[in-house]
């Protein structure tokens, strides 16, 4: 009687972490928020990410390792006549490098490269995406539903050729979110009158 009772319990403590919420997705990587809007006179989007950095890629960039963060997106409009029409279909990269001489971290997208004081600093401008513009509003209908996706990946392609053959190898360097969906339609401007 006392064994089956301990038995049962350690199978329960096994099985613990693998349930909802549980260790086992402790450290996945997922979209938390999308919040679409017109501003500007164009579409922004802007998300919360939690992306989590393994010790290998940590380790890496700590090395001088430049890492590449591609955020991708596409966003359709549904015909009933034919395919659905892709309205956007566009990517944003960002760039995390270490400089050992300087010991200053730098992160930024394209041309600009801001200082930061740390990695997870760094990571900040990744996991949370502001304002990014991605059409113009003159582009889209009111009243008609838009779906959309949207993922984060750690774009590997970027690497030097000797750590892309080691990304290829390793699962620690495969980190990605699932494509996460979203929906909008655009209300009518109000008269002000």
């Amino acid at each position: 009687m006392i064994f089956r009772l301990c038995c049962a319990l350690l199978l329960v403590f096994a099985l613990f972490p693998l349930g909802p919420g549980g260790l086992a997705h402790a450290d996945e990587a997922r979209v938390t928020r999308i919040e679409p809007g017109i501003r500007n006179g164009s579409l922004e989007i802007s998300a919360d990410i939690d992306f989590p950095l393994n010790d290998q890629l940590r380790d890496a960039a700590e090395r001088g390792l430049p890492l590449y963060f591609t955020a991708d997106i596409t966003i359709t409009r549904a015909r009933w006549w034919w395919f659905d029409e892709t309205v956007v279909d566009t990517s944003m990269t960002w760039r995390v490098v270490y400089n050992a001489l300087t010991r200053q971290w730098r992160a930024g997208t394209g041309e600009l490269s801001l200082p930061v004081s740390s990695l997870d600093e760094a990571m900040d401008m990744v996991r949370h995406i502001r304002n990014w513009p991605l059409v113009g509003a003159d582009e889209l209908d009111y009243g008609v539903s838009y779906s959309g996706q949207l993922r984060l990946r750690l774009d590997t392609s970027q690497l030097a050729r000797p750590f892309q053959v080691n990304a290829l190898n390793s699962s620690s360097w495969s980190l990605a979110t699932p494509w996460t969906d979203f929906s909008f339609s655009l209300a009518e401007p109000r008269d002000p009158s």
